[in-house]
């Protein structure tokens, strides 16, 4: 599913017009993003939990030469699911 087909869906089980739906999913990930940009989570009751995930620098290997190289330390991304999602995944 797309962002676009995401805020058609909000839209139809909400009433909203498209581009008003549009807006909330845009804002709600905007949202989102700048929490986890100023080192927050976000918890979503049943859904799950975004937070920031700290990588160390390591070493790694160039696949094509095999030559060693340093990979800088780094931010990513993490979601969690809640156990309410896994449950409703696994039936």
């Amino acid at each position: 599913m797309t962002k676009q087909e995401l805020a058609q869906k909000v839209a139809s089980d909400t009433g909203l017009s498209g581009s008003d739906a549009k807006g909330a999913v845009d804002a709600t990930f905007d949202a989102i993003a700048a929490e986890l940009a100023g080192g927050g989570e976000v918890a979503v009751a049943g859904f799950g939990k975004f937070s920031v995930s700290e990588r160390s620098a390591r070493e790694g290997r160039n696949p094509a030469t095999g030559e060693t190289i340093q990979i800088a330390a780094s931010k990513a991304a993490k979601f969690s699911a809640a156990a309410a999602l896994k449950k409703s995944l696994n039936g």
